[in-house]
């Protein structure tokens, strides 16, 4: 299988956003929500003290341009009132009342502008990691894209295609519903694609927008956690079927895993005022299942050094620390400690999504690994669904 991945280009929301703040809005619009007296050791518990978005906090909790009759219209309800017996100049009070009570924002007043950010910063993530690959837009010969926070066709991947722009017989491969596995899932594709012609040169980008799901008038404790997690972050990264001077890491093997009757643990729902994510409190459980599922299959690979092989360093996105513990408790006894300090770093500034693992791998990098060590990336997304691979730092 043997694949060659460059190290990726990370770009972070730009807008600093403070868990203070989060908590300061979140008090003031639910202050009688059942959770409110817990909301400070809620938001202690994640570990997060400031996140990067996109977009600043205040254009995810603006009202929408429509006041309280939108969707109605005065001229009808005016009418309504007139003929109920109210005087004119009573309807026009209402009326005015009515305009008044700020609406939410539409699905496309909270879309739109994210969606063109997330081109920029996908934008930017392509030309950073052709940059670190040492290739120009002319050699690359397919596209791999994700984003499942911003709904669109065309997509990411021919949006890039004419941002770059990418040569007119470019493979072109969109996957908007990876989300939080769009990291190893896309270089699992990348490697059988250039496994398939080592002279293929493959670019993946990930954009995610996440603050999207920041949802103001939702109260329940889901929703609250949802709005502390997440982060926005752009990552790219380039595959090659042959080694080059710029490459990071080989990997020589992937593996997936798909939960049964678990699709409805975490998902996305998209409703008037826009996008919301729906978690369960047994999804955490349900990705653990996956976690055992990839101790069995790096057993049955190293079968017959099983005392003395180990990963050096796990890239690892299970959606949150709490799998993270879960993992550590799990693991061989005789592996090392650390192994998951650089995705515990990771979550420190936020829930990444699809764009976790290569933030996670830049960290490792940036760190400095030994060529030889052996890694191992896993991510697991909603489905509920689990991709790995293992491989060789360079």
């Amino acid at each position: 299988m043997a694949a060659y991945l460059c190290p990726p280009a990370v770009i972070h929301g730009e807008h600093p956003v403070e868990t203070s703040q989060i908590v300061a809005e979140v008090r003031e619009r639910h202050p009688h929500a059942a959770w409110a007296p817990r909301i400070d050791g809620i938001a202690a518990s994640t570990g997060i003290k400031t996140r990067g978005w996109m977009l600043p906090l205040e254009a995810a909790v603006a009202p929408g341009n429509g006041g309280g009759l939108r969707g109605v219209g005065s001229g009808p309800v005016q009418e309504a009132l007139v003929r109920d017996g109210f005087t004119q100049q009573d309807a026009d009070r209402v009326i005015a009342a009515l305009e008044a009570i700020p609406a939410p924002q539409t699905v496309q007043e909270r879309t739109a502008p994210a969606w063109e950010a997330v081109q920029s910063y996908g934008e930017r993530a392509a030309r950073g990691a052709l940059q670190i690959a040492g290739l120009d837009v002319a050699d690359i010969d397919c596209l791999i894209t994700s984003h499942s926070t911003t709904p669109a066709l065309p997509g990411l991947d021919v949006a890039l295609a004419n941002r770059l722009p990418l040569r007119n017989d470019a493979m072109l491969l969109p996957a908007t519903q990876w989300a939080c596995v769009a990291g190893t899932r896309s270089l699992a594709l990348a490697a059988d694609l250039v496994a398939a012609d080592p002279d293929r040169v493959v670019l993946v980008v990930i954009a995610e927008a996440l603050s999207t799901t920041y949802q103001p008038a939702d109260d329940t404790l889901e929703s609250l956690i949802v709005r502390l997690l997440f982060a926005d972050t752009a990552v790219a990264a380039v595959v090659t079927g042959r080694p080059r001077r710029e490459s990071a890491l080989r990997l020589d093997a992937a593996w997936h895993h798909t939960l049964p009757a678990t699709h409805d643990l975490h998902r996305l729902d998209t409703r008037a005022d826009g996008t919301h994510f729906v978690m369960d409190r047994r999804g955490p459980r349900a990705v653990q299942e996956t976690v055992t599922a990839m101790w069995e299959w790096l057993r049955l690979r190293y079968r017959d050094d099983p005392d003395s092989w180990h990963p050096d360093v796990l890239l690892a996105h299970p959606g949150g620390t709490r799998v993270l513990e879960y993992m550590e408790q799990t693991m061989p006894d005789a592996w090392p400690s650390g192994l998951l300090d650089f995705s515990r770093d990771s979550y420190t500034s936020g829930n990444r999504g699809g764009a976790a693992v290569f933030d996670i791998m830049r960290r490792a990098y940036d760190a400095g690994q030994k060529p030889g060590s052996r890694a191992v990336l896993y991510a697991a997304a909603p489905g509920l669904t689990a991709t790995a691979l293992e491989g060789e730092w360079l």
